[in-house]
């Protein structure tokens, strides 16, 4: 008998609040693409609510919050608090943008999976949302 496929990793890639530069979000959504993965990009300007949601409902194993805002320490919490309330802790989050040190530490400690900043690679983004798509997997078994 053969062994049942494994669907493709499934990511969220967002732009929370107000920030509208969403290049950097395309790039990384497209090399995700084409590293085999499913992408569901939301846009620009989404609330905390509307990201929580689509990760839901397209039954994500990652969000990847492009941020470059400044607003990471409001926006990512409340992410993490929502996924939390639907049931869906164990969906990982990945931060990527102008994120200080000690900001993405208190992220990590938050329940972020990675933090990414500028000057990252594509491989190190793809690695990172991996890493998080496995601990889900293995999470839910």
């Amino acid at each position: 008998m053969a062994a049942a496929a494994v669907r493709p990793i499934r990511v969220v890639i967002a732009k929370p609040g107000l920030d509208g530069h969403d290049r950097g979000a395309k790039v990384i959504a497209r090399g995700l693409r084409d590293d085999g993965m499913e992408v569901v990009y939301t846009g620009l300007h989404r609330t905390p609510e509307q990201i929580a949601a689509t990760a839901v409902e397209e039954d994500a194993d990652v969000v990847g919050v492009s941020i470059l805002s400044g607003a990471h320490m409001t926006l990512v919490p409340r992410i993490l608090a929502l996924l939390a309330a639907e049931g869906a802790h164990d969906v990982g989050v990945v931060v990527g943008g102008t994120i200080p040190g000690d900001d993405a530490e208190t992220l990590r400690n938050a329940g972020v999976t990675a933090v990414l900043t500028p000057g990252a690679s594509l491989a190190e983004v793809s690695a990172a949302v991996r890493d998080a798509a496995a601990r889900r997997r293995s999470a839910i078994g």
